[in-house]
């Protein structure tokens, strides 16, 4: 047990004191944490956690030794997890967002849908959005279906009424 107690609490020679290590462990978690955010793809976060949790362990004490391992276990552990999450989300199709998510609904027409009078709105979900069509004029109150996404219009095509 003396030899373990030993190994936890030796430093060599030439590695830093703990009060440059705590510096050191929160600038590099600060750093990369700050990367993660202007990047995409969630690859500095596992580092980020990793030197955050080696940063609170140099703040208590904790010899240069368990730092380390708490660095590479939190980096390896965050990227398991992490990894395990992406393969989940590439699964699950992602989250489509933006106007995009539309196309494919049905929506009602508010406003005369006349691509050649540059006129038509639309309610789709709790949204209204300016439409166009790419055939015939679409009278109001008529069902239509979100087609595309053109610009700032939502193309539209008129659904078949099958209830009368």
């Amino acid at each position: 047990l003396h030899g373990d107690w030993r190994l936890l609490t030796w430093r060599l020679e030439t590695m830093m004191d703990n009060e440059v290590w705590r510096w050191v462990w929160t600038g590099l978690a600060l750093l990369m944490g700050i990367g993660e955010i202007v990047t995409a793809g969630f690859f500095l976060l596992p580092f980020a956690i990793g030197a955050g949790l080696a940063a609170v362990a140099a703040w208590i004490g904790v010899t240069d030794i368990v730092q380390w391992l708490l660095f590479f276990g939190g980096t390896a552990l965050s990227m398991l997890y992490l990894r395990r999450f992406m393969r989940a989300q590439d699964e699950d199709g992602g989250l489509v967002v933006g106007p995009g998510r539309y196309v494919g609904m049905e929506a009602l027409v508010l406003e005369k849908v006349d691509t050649g009078a540059n006129t038509g709105r639309i309610r789709v979900e709790a949204e209204e959005w300016r439409a166009s069509t790419e055939g015939k004029p679409i009278a109001e109150g008529a069902r239509v279906e979100v087609v595309a996404l053109r610009g700032t219009r939502l193309v539209v095509r008129e659904v078949e009424d099958h209830s009368k």
